[in-house]
């Protein structure tokens, strides 16, 4: 199964563009901080993670405010062109 639900706050966000069949897409920079146990003891981890979302998503998206925190669930994929996998958003709610 290839499912990610991840806390993050929305780190960048490109302007609104829409693909070849006219659907609206948001190519997002996504920025994620927390403590982790692991191996008998506390890890703090960051990251950051593109993503993308699609349809009214995008365009809701593209609404927020950069820094606002969010949870999104969806699913990782590697581009075409790219060699890092990318979050495909298919769900979101304010954290």
């Amino acid at each position: 199964m290839n499912q990610l639900v991840l806390s993050a706050r929305i780190a960048e966000a490109t302007p609104l563009r829409y693909t070849p069949s006219g659907l609206p897409a948001l190519d997002l920079r996504l920025e994620h901080e927390s403590e982790v146990a692991e191996a008998g003891g506390t890890r703090q981890v960051k990251l950051a993670l593109k993503a993308v979302a699609f349809g009214g998503d995008a365009e809701t998206l593209a609404r927020q405010a950069i820094g606002s925190s969010w949870r999104f669930a969806g699913f990782l994929a590697t581009p075409r062109n790219g060699k890092l996998p990318v979050l495909h958003i298919q769900q979101f709610q304010q954290d």
